[in-house]
């Protein structure tokens, strides 16, 4: 259980930080990235392991990717707004 909780929190700073390298404009600040990242990939891997008891270190690590990568797209903005114009009368 050590493993399974270190390896995903590891696993969510690693998402958070490429996250926020690559779409930095795209997201809020550093810090909010990088706690959502890690406590997506805590609740997955906690979830994994509790539906899948017996499995082993690998689903609980896959479970923790897939939530974390869902909490990270919960926080992406449009890349660009879009402009109406309005025609004129």
């Amino acid at each position: 259980m050590i493993l399974e909780t270190s390896g995903s929190a590891v696993l969510g700073l690693l998402l958070g930080w490429a996250a926020f390298h690559r779409l930095s404009h795209r997201l809020p600040s550093r810090l909010l990235v990088l706690s959502t990242a890690v406590a997506g990939a805590l609740l997955g891997a906690l979830v994994t392991h509790g539906a899948l008891d017996p499995a082993g270190v690998l689903p609980s690590l896959l479970g923790a990717v897939v939530v974390s990568v869902a909490a990270l797209s919960l926080l992406l903005r449009p890349a660009a707004r879009l402009r109406r114009h309005s025609a004129p009368a």
